[in-house]
């Protein structure tokens, strides 16, 4: 790859980094070829693509993505690297990587770090709370809904009463004629 090339794919890198809302860092690790296209084809199921890289030119990326810290990767980028980028759910690569392991029964490929809601996470210890994640759209619903709900209870409460205020009105004038 010449230094042209390595340029290309560097501002490649950086738009679709910039252009996502999550990206992993996996080590394939040694994955014979069936295993890597079942692999990829899980991810390619859920929108998600891998792409293995040089790590020198990822982290270039990152840099030039805006990426804040990037010497924090740094630990992360060793060995071979394939970067997995995210659109809309920003767990689905975690979880396509814990079921495939489970269902191959093999501890790769393995998570290196990942890269999500401006939030960094280094280190395969990560893998878990990351397939537990919810989005930041997730999270506000949940607290819009809890915000509502003391609310609408008000609200019950108040109808209910004044239905039997109702009542009791209807009642007393009923009585009176």
């Amino acid at each position: 790859m010449n230094k042209e090339q390595k340029t290309q794919l560097i501002e490649e890198l950086t738009q679709t980094i910039k252009n996502n809302r999550a990206f992993y860092i996996l080590n394939p690790g040694p994955m014979n070829a069936e295993e890597t296209v079942t692999f990829r084809r899980r991810l390619y199921e859920k929108g998600l693509r891998l792409r293995v890289v040089k790590n020198s030119l990822l982290l270039k990326a990152l840099e030039n993505a805006g990426i804040p810290e990037t010497h924090n990767f740094e630990p992360a980028l060793k060995e071979m690297s394939g970067i997995v980028l995210c659109t809309n759910d920003p767990k689905a690569p975690a979880q396509v990587l814990e079921s495939f392991r489970k269902e191959t029964k093999k501890d790769y490929p393995t998570l290196k770090a990942a890269y999500v809601e401006d939030t960094l996470f280094v280190g395969e210890q990560h893998l878990e709370a990351l397939t537990r994640l919810k989005s930041k759209s997730d999270l506000l619903a949940e607290l819009v809904g809890r915000l509502q709900a003391p609310i609408q209870q008000v609200v019950s409460a108040l109808q209910g009463a004044g239905h039997t205020l109702a009542g009791i009105l209807k009642t007393l004038s009923e009585r009176n004629n």
